[in-house]
C-alpha cells in the first residue's frame, strides 16, 4: 500500500512540478530529505523518484516564458568552481582504479539543485514554505524516533536515518541535531500559537533522537547548537540557565549506554573507534602532503588508503576495516585538494559574513523580526554542521550545499524587504530620516496586523 501512495503522489504532482518549478524544488526536497520512498518495502523503494522530479521541474523552468537564472554570487561561483575542480581532478587521479564518474555525476545534481534553488526561490513567501519543508521532513524522523525512545525507556538498538546519504547513524544524528535550531527559529518567528507550541513540542523528542543515536560527534555538535541559541537570546543569563538545565535533563534521562559511550571522549586513547579516527586523519595528511593540488580523486580515498598506510590492521587488510576520512575538511583535501579545501571554506565564511551583516542591518530598524530569528537559525545550523563535520564524511552532503544558497536567498529577500518601503512600510515616519521603527507585520500576503498567521515582526520602538 505505501508503495502505491508513493508512486501516486509523486505521479500525480508531476504535472504541478512542470507548471511551478518552485513546487517541483519542494517536491525534491522531499524525496530528498524525508525520503518517503525509504518509508516502503517493494518497487517504489529502488525508484529514481527525486531524478523524474527534478527532469520534470528542469523542463517546466526552461518552458516557462518568465524566468530568472541563478543568482551571481561568490558563493554560487564558488560552486561552479567547487564541480569544476572536482571535475578536473579525474584527469589526474591517483592509482589504476577507474575513476568515481557516477559519484562526480552526483555531486554536479547537488551543485545544479543548489544553483536552482537561487533562480526559483525569489520571495519571502517562497522561502518560508521551503524552510518549513525541509525542517518538517526532518523533524518527522525527530519525533517518531524520539517518541518511540520514549515510550520504550531508551532501550532500543543505535536508531540510523532512513536512507541515502543520512542513513548511517552518525549522519542521522548530525541532521537531527541541525534540526533543533531550526524548530526553535520556525517558533519564534511564527505568529501563529498552535504552530508555535507544535513546533516547541518537537524540540525535546529531536534531541532525544539524538542521544538514540549514541553518536558522540552528533552530541557535541547538538552541544554547539544550544550554546549558539544561547548565546544569540536576549537574555544570555536566561538562556545560559536554559541551557544548562537542558543538558542536565540528556544526560539525567539518556540511556546508561549513551553515558558510557559519551564517556568515552575523554579517553580516547583506549576507544578503538576514536583511535581509528586519528589513524585515517594521518593517512588523509599524507595524501595531502603527497598530491596537494588535486588531490588522490574524487571518491578514491578509500581506494588509496593503504598507500599511504605504513602500518594497516590486519582487518584493514582484509578489507573488513573501514577506510574513510572521518572528517570532511580533510577528505575534500585529500581526495580534492588545496584549492577544493580553500573554496569549501570560503562557502561557510561568505554565508557567515552575509548572516552577520544581515542581523546588523535588521537590528537597527526592529526590535524583533523573522529576519533576526533566520539569521540565528542559519547561523546555528551552518555552526552546527560545521562542527559535525569534524567527524564525519560530509564534505558532499546536498543538506549543505542547499544550505549556503538557501542562505543566499534569504539575504536577497530580507533586504529587499528592509528597503521596499511601499510593501513593507516603516511606522513612524519611515525611511532613513525617520525613527528605527517597523511595523507590526502580520506576516505574508495580505495578512493584517491582527492576523494570528505568518512572521511575526515587532517594532524596534514599542508604540510607535
Amino acid at each position: 500500500m505505501r508503495d502505491i501512495l508513493v508512486t501516486l503522489f509523486v505521479l500525480g504532482v508531476l504535472p504541478l512540478c512542470f507548471r511551478r518549478p518552485f513546487i517541483g524544488l519542494l517536491v525534491f526536497s522531499v524525496l530528498a530529505y524525508m525520503r518517503i520512498q525509504d518509508l516502503t518495502w517493494g518497487f517504489a523503494r529502488f525508484q529514481r523518484w527525486s531524478f523524474l522530479v527534478a527532469i520534470v521541474m528542469i523542463a517546466g523552468w526552461v518552458a516557462a516564458r518568465e524566468k530568472y537564472p541563478p543568482v551571481r554570487s561568490i558563493r554560487t561561483g564558488l560552486m561552479v568552481f567547487l564541480f569544476v575542480w572536482v571535475g578536473l581532478g579525474h584527469l589526474f587521479a591517483y592509482g589504476d582504479v577507474p575513476v568515481n564518474s557516477a559519484g562526480l555525476v552526483e555531486y554536479g545534481k547537488i551543485i545544479f539543485i543548489a544553483l536552482f534553488t537561487t533562480a526559483v526561490v525569489r520571495t519571502r513567501e517562497q522561502l518560508r514554505i521551503l524552510v518549513w519543508v525541509i525542517t518538517m521532513s526532518f523533524a518527522f524522523y525527530g519525533v517518531k524516533d524520539g517518541l518511540h525512545g520514549f515510550l520504550t525507556g531508551g532501550s532500543v538498538h543505535i536508531i540510523r536515518g532512513p536512507g541515502g546519504m543520512i542513513e548511517d547513524n552518525n549522519d542521522f544524528a548530525l541532521v537531527m541535531a541541525m534540526t533543533v535550531p531550526m524548530l526553535i527559529h520556525l517558533a519564534t518567528s511564527e505568529r501563529n500559537a498552535r504552530l508555535t507550541r507544535g513546533l516547541k513540542l518537537m524540540v525535546p523528542l529531536t534531541m532525544f533522537t539524538v542521544i538514540l543515536t549514541q553518536s558522540r560527534g552528533a552530541f557535541l555538535s547538538l552541544l554547539v547548537a544550544i550554546s549558539a541559541l544561547v548565546w544569540r537570546t536576549r537574555n544570555r543569563l536566561i538562556g545560559l540557565m536554559f541551557g544548562i538545565v537542558a543538558v542536565g535533563a540528556i544526560v539525567a534521562f539518556s540511556p546508561s549506554e549513551f553515558q558510557d559511550r559519551m564517556g568515552t571522549i575523554t579517553s580516547y586513547e583506549e576507544d578503538g573507534s576514536a583511535m581509528g579516527r586519528i589513524r585515517a586523519w594521518k593517512v588523509a595528511l599524507r595524501m595531502v602532503d603527497e598530491r596537494p593540488v588535486f588531490g588522490v580523486g574524487f571518491g578514491r580515498f578509500r581506494s588509496s588508503y593503504l598507500d599511504f598506510e605504513p602500518n594497516p590492521t590486519p582487518s584493514q587488510l582484509d578489507g573488513q576495516g573501514t577506510l574513510v576520512a572521518h572528517n570532511s575538511y580533510l577528505q575534500i583535501w585529500a581526495e580534492c585538494g588545496t584549492p577544493a579545501l580553500l573554496g569549501y571554506l570560503l562557502l561557510f565564511v561568505a554565508s557567515f559574513l552575509d548572516i552577520y551583516r544581515l542581523r546588523k542591518a535588521a537590528s537597527r530598524r526592529y526590535f524583533a523580526s523573522w529576519i533576526l530569528s533566520y539569521c540565528t537559525l542559519f547561523e546555528a545550523v551552518l555552526a552546527t554542521f560545521l562542527v559535525g563535520s569534524m567527524f564525519l564524511n560530509r564534505a558532499h552532503f546536498d543538506l549543505g550545499y542547499h544550505l549556503h544558497a538557501i542562505v543566499l536567498v534569504f539575504g536577497r529577500v530580507a533586504r529587499s524587504e528592509m528597503v521596499d518601503e511601499v510593501r513593507y512600510p516603516v511606522r513612524g515616519g519611515g525611511g532613513r530620516s525617520g525613527p528605527l521603527v517597523a511595523r507590526k507585520s502580520g506576516g505574508f500576503g495580505a495578512a493584517t496586523p491582527s492576523s494570528p498567521n505568518g512572521f511575526r515582526t515587532t517594532p524596534l520602538i514599542e508604540g510607535a
